[in-house]
């Protein structure tokens, strides 16, 4: 057995990292998911006998991305049944406020989908007294980019015209550049309504990150979790942009992928490669596996390629980072720190992610987290 689940890890793994989901957990041993946005009910193969609580106990705080939301609580769930003696509430309000909330020493650990920035760590520091806040990688996968319009069930979109859309330079669905894209499409002349996040995002980082590093000549803003072009209409969380697109004629938007459910269809974007390109897991993992850690010390930052042209490899990803001190963590939450992210980095723990359209972390960058996991003090 154990050979077996390791060869579906590394099958699983060639640079795969995972996404999606949104809600704030419940408390330990509950059996209810806590979904209420339709991102996804949690669900989780691991063991609850392979977990080790040690001496944790208490209440366990996070805040932060909506995109990993539905991973935290399969985990929460599975950790629950072992550790019950910790209760572990995950509040998913976007990667600002997270790091905010970790940087004010509300929560012992936080979610976003884009690392840390410099002044971000400084600021950590007050927190982590003897130490700082590091950014350790724990699950990914596709940004995909969801639409809403009636007779279309496939459409091609490349960087610079999504730049075009989401800057409000292109308004109309029969537009000439998006006709050229799709020769075949019986595309309405139906009005544009572009979602983007309202919230401070670190999906909006990276994907604005690809339309700056696609699409150079028509994106001229610089990427940050705050939405900066002109235009367009915003709504609260990955789920809320799930749900403006879907009940809105004409409507596209960017979210993780377990969100562009239940009617909801996804562009296939156009690299450059021999075909355009789905949004599936599978093919982000493909876009990803070149990620190379670009942290220094214990951080585990990653630097990814948006701008790949590999046959089959899906451009727009993000990998979200769990961020909490590597030195200076607050004794009374230090046990159940390192107790539930052990879990959510072990074998179990990354696998138990599959149910949920999710995929591990490779396996040479998670044996670096495991590492710097039980070195945390």
């Amino acid at each position: 057995m154990k050979l077996q689940r390791k060869n579906r890890l590394r099958a699983l793994s060639l640079g795969a990292i995972a996404v999606s989901g949104a809600l704030a957990l419940t408390a330990c041993g509950s059996d209810d998911t806590g979904d209420t946005t339709g991102g996804g009910g949690a669900s989780s193969s691991a063991k609850a006998g392979n977990i080790k609580c040690d001496d944790a106990k208490g209440q366990l705080l996070g805040s932060g991305s909506s995109a990993q939301a539905n991973a935290i609580e399969a985990w929460r769930k599975t950790f629950s049944q072992a550790c019950s003696g910790v209760q572990v509430n995950y509040k998913p309000d976007g990667s600002g406020a997270g790091i905010e909330a970790f940087n004010q020493g509300q929560v012992a650990f936080a979610g976003s989908d884009s690392a840390l920035k410099p002044e971000e760590v400084t600021a950590s520091k007050k927190v982590c007294k003897t130490g700082q806040g590091i950014d350790l990688p724990m699950v990914g996968g596709p940004i995909a980019v969801a639409y809403n319009l009636d007779g279309v069930d496939n459409l091609v979109l490349d960087a610079p015209t999504l730049a075009k859309i989401f800057d409000s330079k292109i308004t109309k669905w029969d537009d000439k550049a998006i006709k050229a894209l799709n020769p075949d499409a019986k595309l309405p002349s139906t009005k544009i309504q572009a979602f983007h996040r309202s919230d401070e995002s670190g999906t909006t980082d990276n994907f604005t990150k690809y339309l700056g590093e696609a699409a150079k000549s028509d994106w001229k803003y610089e990427h940050e979790k705050a939405w900066k072009a002109s235009g367009g209409q915003s709504a609260q969380g990955s789920s809320g942009v799930a749900q403006q697109v879907k009940q809105t004629a004409g409507a596209i938007g960017y979210m993780e992928l377990s969100y562009a459910k239940d009617g909801v269809k996804t562009v296939d974007i156009d690299t450059g490669a021999s075909a355009p390109v789905k949004a599936t897991t599978e093919n982000a993992s493909k876009a990803i596996a070149d990620a190379k850690i670009i942290g220094s010390g214990k951080d585990l930052a990653l630097e990814l390629n948006y701008t790949t042209k590999a046959d089959g490899a899906y451009p727009i990803v993000l990998v979200t980072y769990e961020i909490a001190c590597d030195k200076g963590n607050k004794a009374e939450t230090l046990p159940a720190t390192k107790a539930f992210l052990t879990y959510m980095a072990s074998d179990e723990g990354q696998a138990s992610l599959a149910d949920l359209g999710y995929a591990p972390i490779p396996t040479e960058i998670n044996a670096k987290v495991r590492e710097t996991i039980a070195s945390l003090s």
